[in-house]
């Protein structure tokens, strides 16, 4: 008798990103700027010096120790993983199961009810409004009616850019204690914007944060990212990642990169001016031709637009060496990049929207 897949995996396709070398690319929300000369440095010298015979030090002490004083919280507070992912993955196979339900956005990263699927539980989608944002007084009863086991969402959100303030974060996770449920905040793109609970975390029982090094810092080929909770919830999540799971040359880099926060918040403000430039630009393009765009937000390093016709504006861009993102039908993400590659994105949008005829 052959083997045969389990009904649950038989029909899953792999992750597909776009693929392909294109002068400019702008669909992952990476940082466009170069890496630090300190980031460079440690990783020379971490190959030259590491034992990499031996394991990684498992808890990742110095790393979380530069992390938790760039953080300003207690490195008693964090847990170092293979780039935020791991953390959801571990979050939905801990929290997770057969008989129990993920609390989450259909118009949100798409891998948190992927990786609901895979722990066997239900997934809940909720529906933001018309323009995106989140519904407050719907998220709480919905926390009542269905006692989710997990509730996951990003702020500021992936993909709209659009923020919910933090007296709104606050009043969900307050409502999820209620049903026992956990909250898990993807603060990815906190570093762009100002409601961060991160200062507040030790005051809640059921409040786990996430950050990454994809973003801001600009390390999305390194994979790091931390979980920031109460110690209680971070021993538990110490208990379920794997032991080694932050390679020696990551953490070396890692903590170079977090022993240099003057370079870190120059570069954060350096892609700020820039996504304030390119949504700057595209709210001009907006404003000549509010019937066939709209900015909707851009709190990240990126910008979230409609358009009646996404898909080919899409092609349009691409087939001019631009890759962006496009989501649901009518929607684009256009991440932040360097001057040039902003001018270019506006240049040949402009050129789509007043050449083509709906």
């Amino acid at each position: 008798m052959s083997f045969s897949l389990n009904e649950k995996i038989r029909k899953l396709t792999p992750y597909d990103p776009i693929a392909g070398d294109y002068p400019i690319r702008l669909d992952a929300n990476e940082s466009f700027l170069p890496i630090g000369a300190a980031e460079r440095a440690a990783l020379v010298r971490a190959a030259e010096e590491a034992n990499l015979r031996r394991y990684p030090d498992p808890a990742a002490q110095r790393l979380c120790q530069a992390a938790a004083a760039y953080y300003d919280c207690d490195p008693a507070q964090l847990v170092a993983w293979n780039g935020t992912d791991e953390a959801l993955l571990l979050l939905s196979g801990a929290f997770l199961g057969r008989g129990t339900a993920l609390l989450c956005y259909a118009q949100d990263f798409s891998m948190y009810h992927f990786y609901a699927y895979l722990s066997g539980a239900d997934c809940i989608k909720l529906s933001k409004r018309e323009d995106f944002s989140i519904d407050p007084d719907a998220a709480v009863a919905a926390l009542r009616e269905y006692r989710p086991a997990l509730f996951l969402f990003s702020n500021p959100c992936n993909p709209t850019s659009l923020i919910l303030p933090k007296d709104d974060v606050r009043r969900l996770v307050r409502a999820a204690e209620d049903p026992g449920t956990l909250v898990a905040l993807d603060e990815a793109y906190m570093d762009f914007a100002d409601a961060s609970l991160l200062d507040e975390v030790a005051d809640y029982d059921n409040l786990v944060i996430l950050r990454t090094c994809s973003k801001a810092p600009g390390l999305a080929g390194l994979r790091l990212g931390f979980s920031v909770a109460n110690e209680t919830l971070t021993q538990t999540l110490r208990a379920v990642k794997s032991p080694y799971n932050v390679g020696a040359l990551t953490q070396a880099v890692g903590e170079a990169m977090f022993r240099d926060p003057a370079r870190l918040r120059t570069g954060i403000a350096d892609i700020r001016r820039s996504k304030d430039a390119l949504a700057a630009g595209l709210r001009r393009l907006a404003d000549q031709m509010p019937a066939r765009l709209r900015v909707i937000g851009s709190e990240a390093n990126f910008v979230f637009l409609t358009l009646p016709d996404t898909p080919a504006a899409f092609e349009f861009l691409k087939r001019r060496g631009i890759i962006v993102r496009a989501f649901y039908g009518s929607a684009l993400r256009i991440t932040a990049g360097t001057d040039a590659e902003n001018a270019a994105v506006l240049s040949y949008l402009e050129q789509y929207l007043t050449e083509t005829v709906l």
